[in-house]
Parts: C-alpha cells; structure tokens; sequence
C-alpha cells in the first residue's frame, strides 16, 4: 500500500502526487475498488485530512487550479462529504449519544448470546465464506483502510445479509479504520442501514460488486439479501431535530496558556501561538477512546507519529498525555499555572466526551476551556441541516466564504 507515513509532509506529498488525477480521471473511476496495493483511482489522503495534517481547503485549491471547476466537480464533491458529515453530527449530538448507548448493549447482548458472539467473531475473523466480505475484513484489518465502495457493500451486507447489529459493525470499523472518525463513522453505518436517509437503504447488489470490484469478485444474487427496508422502525421517532452550533470559547491573548494538541487537528502551526503565554504543551494520546474494545495498532500508530509531527511543527516542547481520568487535564493545566487550554476546535464524538466529563474539574480550578474554529467548517455547518443536497447547493457559496472562488 502507498506509504502512509503520518507526517503532514508526506500529506502533502500525496496530494500533489495525485492532482493530476483530481479531474476527469477521478470522475471516471473513483467507483472501482481494485484492491489492496491498488488504490490508484482514489487519492488516500483520507487518514490525513481526518486529522488536518493536509487540509480540505488546500487539497480543494489544487484541485481547482489543476482541472477548474467543471472537471474537478465530483473530486470538490467528495470533500465536501466529511464536513457535511460533521456539521451534522454537531447540531444532532443526541444521535451519537443513542449510538453509544446502542452500542453498549449490544455488547451486553454479545456477551449472552453465544450464536451472535459466534456470527460477529467470524464476521470480524473474515471467516463467513463470502469471499469479497472476508477479502474486505482482511484489507481494512491488516492495512487500517477500505475503499469506499467497498465499505458501503461491508456494511449493508453486515447488516442484510447476515444480520448483524448495525452498531458492532460500525464499531468494528472505528477501531480498524485510520480515517475514522465518529461523524463520518456513525452516519455512513446509519445511512447505508435507512435511518439517516429514511427509508432508504442501500443493498449490496451482486452485479455492481462484480462490475465495480473490476471482475476481482463475482458474487451469486442469491448470496445476498433483498434488501427492501431499511432499520428505520428501530427508530419510530425518526431523527432528532437540528440544534444550533455549540458556541466556542476563543483563546484569550496574553493570559497563561495550556496548548493541548489532539489527533482532531494536526495543524496547530496554522494559529497565532504567538498571541498566547504558553506555560505548557502537551499531545494528548485518545485513540483509545474510539471503543471499549481494542482499538487497531494501526490507528494508534498513526495517531501517536501525527502527534510528534504536529508537537514538531509548531515548535513548543511538549509532554504526552494519556486520555485517561479527565480530571487530569486541570491538574495539568494547573500545576503549570495556565487559566486556559486552548486547543482547535474537537467535534462530537469520544474526545469530545472526554473533554465534556472534563469541564467540572476545569470549572473549580478557574480553567477556561478555548477552541481555534477554522473557516471552512465556519462555512460548511450551517448548510448541514438536512441532507447533503442543500451543501451540495451552496459549495460555490462556500468556496467564495472561504477564498478559493
């Protein structure tokens, strides 16, 4: 597989590897999954704007320098979809709250029931004797990614075809994943299973496996599920309505400073630390955090050399802290005599628990909590109300907002 050191350099390298293929090439073949080491239609730069070593807007610029904004459109499309993800997580966090919850018992479930103890470890073994799901499982495993199709077809076949509970699935997927993250993650699981999209789920159709995994695979129809309804009845109350953004605190300049740098934004060089009296730094290890199960290697891997990297980068000595009792963040912060951490901006999802069970302690110790925003989740959010259709609209709105237009 292509080199995925977690350097914001070789990020970038990547990215103007791949711009000659952002346009018309994308286009044409970014639907065909051809394999592990084979990824040449797809960019990979996912694990790297997951945690901003390279950013949206900058991979959104070559593109549009290279090819224009006719040719470039479906690439332009895709970046869109893990801000439209976000923002939308952000103004429904109950929807996230009812997947841990789910998740929990399902676990509970797991650990009682020995035939779906059973189904799931051969799911997650790649031992159900459907060659192109084993083959997947076995991919996202040992190399931490999958092609997008190909995550789409895991998960409703997952769901459909072997009955599985939606939520384990998506769990599996967060603890192998090197770009996952919880917006992303979690709604991709409820929109392929009808409840994000309701109604309408998406089937894992043998012919478009065959068609678009290049002839690698050729499934039988009758290996997989008629999907004809989705999950939806799970949830009789449908979706929550859309809250406002959460408002941010901003970094005060002057006042003694806690520089907290997480995997949720690699690019800490890109704010004025020259503004802040920084008395300490620290990057804070949550990996951990994406499940009660053991998360990949792989994915801790990728976080912890991001981290060094981005400590590297913005030039301040810092320590390594384990996201363990959320207390500690005061102690530390405390210790050094900082009346506020300032970090960029964490969405919803586990390390956004952690620094929420945090908060009380924080509040005795006089603490401010502070978050940099960047302009182009600014931009993207408040058109992530419904569905992705409305985003989609608005993207020549937003890349004028943003500068790139």
């Amino acid at each position: 597989m292509t080199d995925l050191t977690p350097t914001r350099a070789t990020g970038e390298e990547l990215m103007t590897a791949f711009a000659p293929r952002m346009g018309r090439r994308y286009a044409n073949g970014r639907n065909t999954d051809h394999g592990p080491n084979a990824h040449k239609a797809v960019s990979i730069l996912s694990p790297y704007i997951r945690r901003r070593l390279v950013l949206e807007a900058d991979v959104v610029s070559v593109a549009l320098s290279t090819h224009g904004p006719e040719n470039s459109d479906k690439f332009v499309q895709e970046l869109f979809w893990r801000g439209y993800f976000k923002g939308w997580l952000e103004r429904r966090p109950q929807v996230w709250d009812s997947y841990l919850n789910g998740l929990d018992a399902d676990l509970t479930t797991l650990d009682r029931d020995r035939r779906l103890r059973r189904d799931v470890d051969r799911a997650m073994a790649g031992q159900t004797g459907l060659e192109y799901f084993d083959a997947w499982t076995a991919e996202l495993v040992d190399t931490g990614y999958l092609h997008n199709h190909a995550r789409m077809w895991f998960a409703s076949i997952w769901i459909f075809t072997l009955g599985l509970p939606w939520r384990l699935g998506a769990d599996f997927f967060f603890r192998n994943l090197l770009d996952g993250d919880a917006a992303s993650n979690t709604l991709g699981w409820r929109w392929v299973a009808g409840l994000h999209t309701r109604g309408k789920p998406y089937p894992a159709d043998a012919q478009n496996i065959a068609t678009f995994t290049a002839g690698r695979f050729t499934p039988r129809r009758s290996e997989l599920a008629e999907v004809i309804q989705g999950l939806e009845a799970t949830e009789p109350d449908g979706l929550p309505s859309a809250l406002p953004l959460r408002s941010v605190m901003s970094p005060q300049p002057g006042r003694p400073t806690a520089l907290l740098i997480t995997d949720e934004d690699c690019r800490i060089e890109d704010f004025d630390l020259d503004a802040l009296d920084i008395r300490t730094a620290a990057t804070l290890v949550a990996g951990h955090l994406r499940s009660p199960l053991q998360v990949s290697d792989l994915v801790l891997q990728f976080e912890a050399g991001a981290l060094a990297d981005a400590a590297a980068r913005a030039g301040v000595a810092s320590v390594e802290m384990q996201a363990n009792d959320p207390a500690g963040l005061a102690r530390w912060a405390a210790e050094a005599g900082a009346t506020q951490i300032v970090t960029p901006f964490v969405t919803r999802g586990p390390l956004r628990d952690w620094l929420d069970a945090a908060m009380p302690a924080l509040v005795e110790q006089n603490i401010t909590l502070c978050e940099w925003q960047r302009d182009w989740d600014g931009a993207i959010w408040p058109y992530a109300t419904a569905g992705f259709f409305k985003v989609k609209k608005n993207i020549p709105r937003i890349l004028e907002q943003v500068g790139l237009a």
